[in-house]
């Protein structure tokens, strides 16, 4: 796997500590500044010690992130509020070295990268978690003045559910490295849901 380092610049004071789930990320970095992770994704291992929860997770979160990424790559394009396109570039980073990573530990494990949506599997923990296409689509349709309004309802919500996914891996993974990277979910998506309530509330 190529060696890529997590690197976002954050360009608003409230935006630092936004993303980033790196295992050893720096200290946050004054207003202006980069935050740089100072390991690359690609030397984060899981080791082969792993159940069934651990393998459904990182399945499900990448499901999660490849409609994140999706709705945040028209985010990046669409968006009116400067803040928010910053935002949005600096999850979009996040999300792909965490894409990467988890992808790896699946590969590892001889797991397949795509998760099973058959609703038997998802019935114990509400369904699978996950933005219906027809919404996701909507966001590159949806009028100008109404983007920003629109994508915060949206992605919100889609953030939430991934704290949800990671409290699933909390109380019944095994794997160390993918119970430390659910943690590093749940923190960063609860810091990315504050900012985007002050965008709305602005």
């Amino acid at each position: 796997m190529k060696r890529r380092l997590i690197a976002v610049a954050l360009v608003a004071p409230f935006l630092l500590g936004a993303c980033g789930t790196a295992r050893d990320a720096a200290d946050p970095a004054p207003a202006g500044k980069a935050t740089v992770a100072t390991e690359a994704v690609a030397e984060i291992k899981a080791g082969d010690d792993h159940n069934d929860t651990d393998v459904m997770f990182l399945q499900m979160m990448i499901f999660h992130q490849k409609q994140g990424l999706q709705m945040t790559t028209t985010a990046a394009q669409r968006a009116k509020s400067p803040e928010l396109k910053t935002l949005a570039q600096a999850i979009q980073a996040t999300e792909k070295d965490e894409l990467a990573m988890v992808e790896s530990w699946l590969k590892s494990w001889g797991k397949s990268t795509e998760v099973d949506k058959a609703p038997s599997l998802h019935a114990d923990h509400g369904g699978l978690p996950g933005t219906g296409a027809a919404e996701i689509k909507a966001l590159t349709t949806v009028k100008a003045a109404s983007f920003d309004t629109a994508f915060l309802n949206l992605f919100l919500a889609h953030q939430h559910q991934a704290m949800e996914m990671s409290k699933i891996e909390k109380t019944g993974g095994k794997n160390e490295e993918t119970k430390k990277f659910a943690e590093r979910v749940q923190q960063s998506r609860q810091g990315e849901i504050q900012q985007m309530l002050k965008l709305m509330n602005g």
